[in-house]
């Protein structure tokens, strides 16, 4: 017998990045995961003599669950107070170089204990896991030293158990130069490479390597160099890049293989075709982009033609995107990047699995993935990125077990 058996759906499968419809549809689980999907008339008996238990959706729709493919959960404090600096003109990268930015969160964070760091980031992770959110990245980034680094990443792997979700942590030592190494990147960067990545390699703490590759942050060469020890340590690497300038970043990424690159916004058309040469993923991170006012649109087009998979993310950082909705998300990214309904929600499940490098896990309903999936009342599967403000979540599904969201 099946563990779970979920009758009278409507699924939209997200295989091959399309609803792929299946309506009425059943849903099988064993173990945690799927073990069929198909029509109500392929079962072969009544359908409680099948599964130890049934449940009778009702007729709503079922999608795979919700990923969230890149995020900065684990933080403390806020940046309001910048927010209204930029309101009156000034810049993100003026922020930053007058001492704000990142630098006002790494001291907040750093003086946090990972209790309340936890606290905070749980709240901000309940939030999205009430919008059928199933599995998430959180970032590191906000320490900019090694035991910093690590306090974040372990709270990461503890909201991993101790909510219903799938983490999956990343090391971003190298999201800025730490306070103390002003004008002294390369030596920064060295500290990231010889003494940050092997405590974390050692630790098992964190799933891939990123980097900010921009003016503000680190050069493609300083970045290089991070990636060459990651890749030393059999650490997959993922990049923002290309967010305020074109500095390569997409093509670097590409480069080394990279899972994702991030934001893309200045990307040109060579490094897009890097990323469809290498099958890096496109995040795209439109809450960034309209918290910062950007004006540059990410060469989506291009990324179309190139047959770039395209994922899309909340990006919840204080600084730039302080946003814990993912349903928003895929409307903004509709609004603002021009991505159709279907594109933005496959952005959220088959794509932003493979960002993470979960393609054979996770992100589509189909047997032999985790069986995640978020049920909603919802006429049909555009209405996700379509009602700004509205949760039509009705139940979630982790690793085959039902709760309410």
């Amino acid at each position: 017998m099946w563990d779970t058996l979920w009758i009278n759906a409507k699924i939209a499968t997200m295989r091959g990045g399309r609803y792929a419809t299946l309506a009425p549809g059943a849903v099988a689980a064993l173990g945690g995961k799927i073990s069929w999907v198909g029509a109500p008339a392929e079962l072969r008996g009544a359908p409680h003599t099948l599964a130890c238990a049934v449940h009778d959706v009702r007729g709503h729709w079922v999608t795979p669950g919700l990923i969230d493919c890149h995020t900065h959960l684990v933080y403390a404090g806020n940046r309001a107070q910048e927010f209204a600096l930029r309101l009156q003109g000034a810049s993100y990268a003026e922020i930053a170089r007058a001492g704000g930015g990142i630098a006002s969160t790494v001291a907040a964070t750093r003086e946090a204990s990972e209790l309340a760091l936890a606290s905070d980031a749980s709240q901000r992770l309940k939030r999205l896991l009430e919008e059928g959110v199933t599995t998430i990245e959180i970032k590191s980034g906000y320490g900019l030293q090694t035991d910093a680094e690590l306090k974040q990443l372990r709270v990461a792997r503890l909201l991993g158990d101790a909510a219903p979700v799938t983490v999956r942590a990343t090391f971003l030592g190298a999201h800025a130069v730490a306070p103390g190494f002003e004008g002294r990147a390369d030596d920064y960067v060295a500290l990231v490479c010889d003494e940050m990545l092997p405590a974390v390699a050692q630790a098992r703490l964190a799933d891939a390597v990123d980097a900010f590759c921009e003016g503000i942050a680190f050069s493609p060469a300083q970045t290089a160099r991070v990636f060459e020890r990651a890749r030393g340590l059999g650490l997959p690497v993922k990049l923002h890049a290309d967010q305020l300038s074109d500095l390569g970043g997409a093509a670097l990424a590409a480069s080394f293989g990279a899972l994702s690159a991030d934001h893309l916004e200045y990307a040109s058309d060579a490094g897009v075709r890097a990323m469809a040469r290498a099958g890096t993923v496109a995040v795209l991170l439109p809450g960034a982009f309209y918290f910062l006012r950007e004006t540059r649109l990410p060469p989506v087009p291009a990324l179309r033609d190139h047959g770039v998979p395209i994922a899309v993310a909340t990006d919840c950082n204080p600084g730039s995107s302080p946003l814990t909705s993912i349903l928003l998300a895929l409307n903004m990214a509709c609004t603002l990047f021009r991505l159709t309904p279907e594109e933005a929600l496959a952005g959220a499940t088959c794509n932003a699995a493979r960002a993470l490098g979960l393609a054979d896990t996770h992100g589509t309903v189909e047997a032999g993935k985790a069986c995640d999936l978020a049920l909603w009342n919802i006429a049909e599967p555009a209405e996700l990125a379509y009602a700004m403000g509205a949760n039509p979540c009705v139940g979630v599904v982790k690793n085959g077990i039902m709760r309410t969201p």
